[in-house]
């Protein structure tokens, strides 16, 4: 969308914003992660081990990036009234995004420049945020560890069969 003809050649067709939004939404992603677990790490006495792992006194809080959002919430051990904010904002949210996008739909041009900087802008910064959760959350883990790096051919294997689904998925979002 944001290299869409009804945009102006000036700024929009001379710089590639798409690449440029998606890589800076999976710094800012990084850089979230890496702060929220650090605060996490000094806030709750976690200890590296040897072998840079680290342990947690208590187990149950370190599988909450595992779970859902509403799990997590009703896990943390926050004060009741904590809990029932965010409880509250997350009940509310979907609701709220369908009567503001019922009520937006009147005036909204699907091919006007502020709709496609504003849809191109969005689907940059979620690309990027979806590209750092397959490479740091869920290809990483799987890599780094013991089971894949003791074996070359099991590297091998499991690389190939990321490169076919990927060569999959973008065949499928020619037709998206």
């Amino acid at each position: 969308m944001l290299s869409s003809s009804c945009l102006a050649d000036n700024p929009w067709q001379k710089f590639p914003f798409t690449g440029f939004v998606a890589m800076l939404s999976a710094i800012f992603t990084l850089m979230v992660d890496s702060m929220a677990t650090s605060m996490y790490t000094s806030k709750n006495n976690v200890i590296a081990a040897a072998g840079g792992e680290v342990v947690a006194r208590d187990q149950e809080m370190a599988v909450l990036s595992g779970m859902g959002l509403g799990g997590c919430i009703l896990q943390a051990e926050y004060k009741t009234v904590k809990k029932a904010a965010m409880v509250f904002f997350f009940s509310i949210m979907t609701p709220f995004g369908i009567a503001l996008g019922i009520a937006l739909s009147k005036t909204y041009k699907e091919n006007s420049p502020s709709s496609l900087i504003t849809v191109g802008l969005l689907n940059a910064s979620s690309a990027g945020l979806l590209i750092y959760m397959a490479l740091v959350d869920l290809l990483a883990a799987d890599f780094m560890g013991p089971k894949l790096q003791g074996s070359i051919k099991l590297q091998i294997k499991s690389y190939l069969a990321v490169l076919l689904g990927a060569g999959g998925m973008s065949l499928m979002a020619k037709w998206a």
